[in-house]
């Protein structure tokens, strides 16, 4: 392997992990979103509203370096594909990172007038970090095994959002007060559940970037 070539692949190793990390970042920033829900903790949902712009900042610095190493190595073929798979996949990122925090965002609103959380809640929030888990081994090591299973994970995603739906429209019914209580809620299912369809896409990136040819998992 030519020093060239070592050089672009250690920087393209770099830039993955960084993609990592950001990912990570918003898994960490769910988790903590939706612990900040179930315990009514306005000051820790703040603080996942500040902890935000960190990966902002992060989305932004690996967009800079992704074109600065294809302004320098000036790639082709599979390893162009690398570098625009890595900011496909820092888009879904992102956008996952701004889910969490309308979930803190939902919190701060309902300001501990908070009932009970629906048991689906908490389940679609463990199936989603399982499969943010499972998506950042697939972009890692570029497993198409594990990428194609995340669609069977994302649709018991969506029947569980589904169903804690249904059942909050049909509290509505009985406890017409309730109803600021119930659209946060509903609003909170609706960002998990975006959460794990955004994972999906990140799946669908990673079976473009080893086969060449979209998939639609969703």
């Amino acid at each position: 392997m030519s020093p060239t070539r070592e050089q672009f692949q250690s920087e393209l190793e770099q830039l993955k992990e960084e993609v990592i990390k950001m990912a990570n970042l918003s898994g960490e920033a769910l988790s903590k979103a939706v612990d900040s829900l179930i315990n009514q903790d306005l000051e820790q949902a703040k603080e996942i509203l500040e902890e935000d712009k960190q990966i902002d900042e992060l989305e932004r610095e690996i967009n800079e370096k992704s074109v600065l190493l294809i302004a320098k190595q000036q790639p082709v073929a599979t390893d162009l594909r690398q570098i625009i798979i890595a900011l496909r996949v820092v888009t879904d990122i992102e956008r996952m990172g701004d889910n969490a925090k309308n979930i803190a965002k939902a919190t701060i609103h309902l300001d501990k007038n908070l009932s009970t959380i629906p048991e689906g809640l908490r389940q679609m929030h463990e199936i989603a970090m399982d499969m943010l888990k499972t998506s950042m081994h697939a972009f890692k090591y570029e497993d198409i095994t594990v990428a194609e299973k995340l669609a069977e994970t994302d649709d018991k995603v969506d029947k569980m959002y589904k169903h804690i739906v249904s059942e909050l429209l049909g509290e509505t019914a009985t406890n017409p007060d309730k109803i600021q209580y119930i659209m946060q809620v509903a609003f909170c299912a609706r960002y998990l559940e975006r959460f794990a369809d955004h994972i999906t896409n990140i799946g669908e990136s990673i079976l473009y970037l080893v086969k060449g040819k979209n998939y639609n998992l969703n």
